[in-house]
């Protein structure tokens, strides 16, 4: 069903208006304290807004203002969320847990088991019906919950971390299943992982500060970013600059030429992989897939602000940019926080866009903005 979603907590700095398709998945993303779990919190009926209103398919979930207040109950919302932990009753089987939301909707005892039941096999995990929640695996308890949050048949699903307690071999097994069982259905996960949102979202929400930061269509948000936290998600640099007569001039003194459309002065962007950038110390050669200045490169000297070890890499900051680096190409340079180094990045590597008027216009503010 169709979210209308608009509401305001003044103490807790939330102000968050959005709206959700029919058959729609929207990923909310953000950093800590951004206002993900009130969110869901108002959604649920777990909050109440200060002021606002959200309907589903029609139905009002809240309408509160001057002269109104309308809170439907959770149970009567057509809303189940789905949390980090499984928290399955413990004195129930896994079949009467599934069939426990069906029963207290009015459904009989064998019409609620029934229902379970199908769930449970549609999950995997028909085999288990008989036991207790406590001789479960944590993967287990994952797929049952998903069951149960399923078996009432919400008009919306929340999703909470469902994947942020489960073990890195469990988590993929999961995933796979959430993307099957959320087809076609209309369904809010908050989430910290970018696989998580390009694998089960059709659209990505971004919060910081209780506002909407960025937002647009999951594929879009990974690869040009607007916000600094949408590039750390994405595992992309984010330079801001303008628009000029020739190109793209970023705010580190960095100039690529672009033949895009756009008018002179205008806000732009640039998005580029840490691993297309290199780094080379003034007079040397660079290290990375850059060389020298080669036709179709561009290059700023900057002061390295700080070097970090990432997996196999080293990672370099300089001039609002990120590098990775082998770390013996690193320690041949002499690649240390202070020292003047030359950024460089091959045009055909960058993705140039135009930002949007406003990223915090909430629903409306949608993306514009053409890449290379």
């Amino acid at each position: 069903m169709r979210l209308t979603f608009a509401g305001a907590l003044p103490e807790r700095g939330f102000d968050v208006a959005f709206d959700l398709a029919e058959g729609e998945t929207v990923a909310v993303l953000g950093p800590n304290g951004a206002g993900k779990s009130t969110l869901l919190g108002l959604l649920a009926g777990l909050l109440a807004p200060s002021e606002g209103r959200a309907t589903l398919g029609g139905d009002v979930l809240f309408d509160v203002g001057p002269g109104r207040r309308v809170l439907v109950e959770p149970r009567r919302r057509g809303v189940s969320l789905l949390a980090q932990e499984a928290l399955l009753f413990p004195h129930l089987s896994v079949l009467e847990n599934v069939a426990f939301g069906p029963r207290s909707r009015g459904l009989s005892r064998a019409e609620s088991r029934a229902t379970a039941s199908a769930w449970l096999e549609r999950v995997g995990t028909p085999e288990l019906a008989g036991r207790s929640p406590g001789r479960l695996s944590g993967g287990q308890a994952q797929r049952v919950a998903i069951a149960r949050a399923l078996a009432t048949d919400p008009a919306l699903l929340l999703l909470d971390e469902p994947l942020a307690a489960l073990d890195v071999t469990v988590a993929p097994a999961i995933r796979t299943l959430l993307r099957e069982v959320l087809q076609g259905r209309s369904a809010v996960i908050v989430t910290h992982d970018a696989l998580d949102a390009f694998l089960l979202a059709d659209r990505v929400l971004i919060l910081d500060g209780g506002r909407v930061v960025e937002t647009g269509r999951t594929t879009e948000v990974l690869t040009r970013p607007v916000t600094a936290f949408g590039a750390r998600l994405a595992g992309l640099n984010l330079l801001l600059g303008r628009r000029t007569e020739t190109g793209f001039t970023g705010s580190n003194g960095l100039v690529v030429p672009w033949e895009g459309a756009g008018r002179e002065g205008e806000e732009f962007a640039l998005a580029i992989r840490p691993a297309a950038v290199s780094v080379a110390r003034p007079g040397g050669p660079p290290a990375g897939t850059v060389c020298g200045a080669a036709p179709g490169t561009s290059r700023v000297t900057a002061t390295v602000d700080d070097i970090e070890h990432r997996g196999d890499v080293i990672r370099v900051h300089a001039a609002g940019m990120t590098a990775d680096l082998a770390p013996a190409d690193a320690v041949a340079m002499g690649v240390l926080p202070g020292c003047a180094v030359e950024v460089s990045l091959r045009h055909e590597d960058a993705i140039v866009y135009a930002l949007p008027a406003a990223t915090d216009a909430g629903p409306a503010g949608g993306r514009t903005g053409d890449g290379r």
